[in-house]
């Protein structure tokens, strides 16, 4: 069996289509990891995008759960001011209600992260007392570690990469081959700044987008 897991797409459409173009007939199963919504211009058309693809698995990650819940509970700045303007304007919450939480490939448990934490290329895995292998996301930081004969593996960022913001991160999990692939690929950052420009977007949000470093 052949996956491509992503997640962190985060409203990100181009880089979304950008994916699956490059991605079609090279897996069995997709599976995205959450965090789809919030943050880019396009969260509703994110899901729609999502629901219409076949042989995708789809799990709820933290952006999710706040939408649901209709709050963001968070003290970041930056990250509320997103949140106060993308989620007035989204509109598809019975899709991502029934986002599920985990899926268990032959080798690997991938969900959005364990136990809510942001786990880093230098985080101290010793303390995550790891019950088994991973694929995760959250922290927007690709990476492939082992600690005590556990597995963790994060897919990095489709849509906000955190070190490049015009990277997209995934993985291909070949459990035939006993392979882990970290992938990548650059898209149009200025499509997603442009409209969030056009959308109205407040200049704290675009900022942030225009502040981040890109590959040139």
């Amino acid at each position: 069996m052949r996956y491509l897991i992503f997640g962190d797409v985060h409203g990100n459409l181009p880089a979304l289509e950008k994916l699956f173009k490059l991605e079609k007939g090279n897996y069995d199963q997709a599976v995205s990891h959450g965090d789809v919504v919030n943050y880019g211009p396009w969260s509703n058309e994110c899901v729609e995008f999502m629901e219409s693809t076949p042989e995708l698995v789809k799990l709820k990650g933290n952006h999710e759960n706040n939408y649901l819940e209709g709050n963001y509970t968070g003290t970041n700045e930056v990250a509320n001011a997103f949140f106060d303007f993308c989620y007035p304007i989204f509109n598809r919450f019975d899709e991502i209600s029934a986002y599920l939480e985990n899926v268990q490939t032959r080798d690997f448990n991938v969900q959005h992260t364990i136990r809510s934490k942001y786990i880093f290329p230098d985080s101290d895995l010793e303390e995550l007392y790891l019950d088994k292998n991973y694929i995760i996301g959250h922290s927007h930081y690709q990476f492939d570690r082992s600690f005590a004969g556990k597995r963790l593996v994060n897919t990095g960022s489709v849509g906000q990469n955190r070190k490049f913001l015009n990277l997209a991160e995934y993985v291909l999990l070949d459990e035939e081959k006993k392979r882990v692939e970290l992938k990548s690929f650059q898209f149009d950052i200025e499509l997603v700044i442009n409209q969030m420009v056009q959308d109205g977007y407040p200049e704290i949000c675009i900022n942030y987008y225009r502040n981040k470093p890109f590959i040139i």
